[in-house]
């Protein structure tokens, strides 16, 4: 059997993946709407591994309007069951420079536009989004990135804000009395998605600049913010080349619980479930709400061109 396929997100200013071969874009079909973009299907290292950028190639989509739920069901229906997400930060600690990549483990959610959920009228369910990334992709990720020769990071609390403004002053000096480590726009709802689908998710927070709070901001000109950011892309693509590999080679159960996120979480009776919602929910739930059934291979009608 073909391993299924690891999910890479890129964030701002990661488009693209150097050192692919077979490469495919191609457009996967989702209940839940269009994706931000095709999906970029090839190898690397001999291992196979589907691309998105985020915002669309080009960054044409803003936070706000960023297709989370097509993006993460359409990635489900491809066979991914990891996902790396690449996302462009703040930061709001002095010892966390510009440049400097960090494997979050906690996020607060202070997003409020954005549909949050797979689940609702119909068929509810709760998910356990205590411990929200699997530790099972940050080790692989800090070891990938300490052969890369990155300064990596381990730890630390992402606040996810609406946007697409920056946060206010007062904003920022509270988010850093409240102890959060970086800031951004991208990763809710799209941890908590992966989480309902049963996706083993983990963030690199890759540092571009301080948020207003520090006093050396106003000095930070937008140009040096877009060189940070095109040398975050070249060791984020030197990053996925290590780390792909190494997640292709220790394939295997996640000890985590990822993969059985949805065991006690669907609350409502199965006789008053919803059918137009079940069928929406084929690829995201289906290994619960149709035990037995088989998940999708990549190679399917349900990945192939629309």
């Amino acid at each position: 059997m073909v391993s299924p396929p690891i999910g890479i997100i890129g964030g701002s200013g990661l488009d693209s993946i150097a050192g692919l071969a077979d490469v495919e874009w191609r457009r996967i079909s989702s209940p839940f709407g269009e994706t931000s973009d095709e999906f970029c299907f090839g190898t690397l290292g001999g291992a196979r591994l589907v691309f998105l950028p985020r915002h669309g190639r080009g960054h044409e989509i803003a936070p706000s309007e960023i297709p989370f739920r097509a993006n993460i069901d359409a990635l489900k229906r491809c066979g991914v069951a990891e996902i790396v997400s690449l996302s462009a930060v703040g930061s709001m600690r002095e010892d966390l420079v510009p440049g400097d990549f960090v494997v979050i483990d906690q996020f607060v959610d202070q997003t409020f536009a954005r549909a949050k959920s797979f689940f609702g009228s119909g068929c509810v369910a709760h998910v356990s989004m205590a411990r929200p990334v699997c530790a099972r992709l940050g080790d692989h990720l800090m070891t990938a990135g300490q052969a890369a020769g990155l300064g990596m990071k381990r730890g630390g609390t992402y606040v996810v804000i609406e946007g697409p403004q920056f946060s206010s002053g007062a904003e920022s000096e509270l988010y850093r009395l409240l102890k959060y480590d970086v800031i951004g726009m991208t990763n809710m709802p799209e941890a908590k998605l992966a989480r309902e689908a049963e996706i083993c998710y983990a963030t690199v927070a890759m540092v571009t600049d301080y948020d207003c709070w520090h006093p050396d901001h106003d000095a930070v000109t937008v140009g040096h913010i877009l060189a940070v950011l095109r040398e975050n892309a070249e060791k984020a693509k030197a990053l996925v080349k290590e780390v792909v590999p190494r997640l292709a080679a220790a394939r295997g159960g996640c000890r985590e619980g990822c993969r059985n996120a949805l065991d006690h979480a669907l609350i409502t009776a199965p006789e008053r479930r919803d059918p137009a919602r079940l069928a929406r929910l084929d690829a995201v739930a289906g290994r619960v709400l149709r035990p037995g059934r088989k998940e999708p291979e990549t190679s399917s009608p349900a990945c192939g061109k629309e």
